[in-house]
């Protein structure tokens, strides 16, 4: 399979996007990273409730640097934001990948009304909060059970996590 998993990092000079690439649920390092960096100009200001126009820009620019098409991705937040089908950043980033990639959310933070599927991972009491675009939130929850990592966060979302905040802004 062709996996990735993808977050942003927002400093004061600009942002980072980062993609961590796998090939299977399991894998406990990643088959390559990619970085993507926008200066502060190019990054939208924050709107309570519109993160997708700050992150979607950004995560579309380190995806264009993979060079294949991607079975799944794994966002850092909600794909739907309530019952009714509010799209929240992974369900935005679904429409942009034309449907092609399924997006799977891991939110560390409930959303009030998000139909999100808890899971428990580790010795954490803290549950991730797994929606998901393209398949069932049930098995996207599964796939994020079976990730690597004997914490509550995957190894490969920490990896990306860390990608990003590590990665120098030009």
């Amino acid at each position: 399979m062709n996996l990735a998993c993808v977050d942003v990092d927002y400093r004061a000079r600009g942002a980072v996007a980062g993609c961590v690439l796998f090939t299977a649920w399991a894998d406990a390092t990643p088959a390559r990273e990619l970085v993507a960096t926008a200066a502060a100009a190019e990054v939208a200001p924050y709107v309570p409730g519109q993160l997708y126009r700050r992150e979607l820009p950004l995560l579309e620019r380190v995806l264009a640097g993979v060079g294949h098409p991607l079975d799944v991705v794994l966002v850092d937040g909600h794909v739907w934001l309530d019952a009714a089908g509010a799209p929240g950043l992974g369900a935005h980033l679904w429409e942009a990948l034309g449907r092609r990639s399924r997006v799977i959310g891991v939110a560390k933070t409930a959303y009030v009304g998000a139909p999100a599927i808890a899971v428990r991972r580790g010795h954490s009491a803290s549950p991730l909060h797994v929606t998901a675009a393209g398949m069932s939130a049930d098995e996207a929850a599964r796939h994020v059970a079976a990730m690597d990592g004997p914490h509550r966060r995957p190894t490969l979302l920490t990896r990306v996590d860390r990608l990003c905040r590590e990665a120098p802004l030009p």
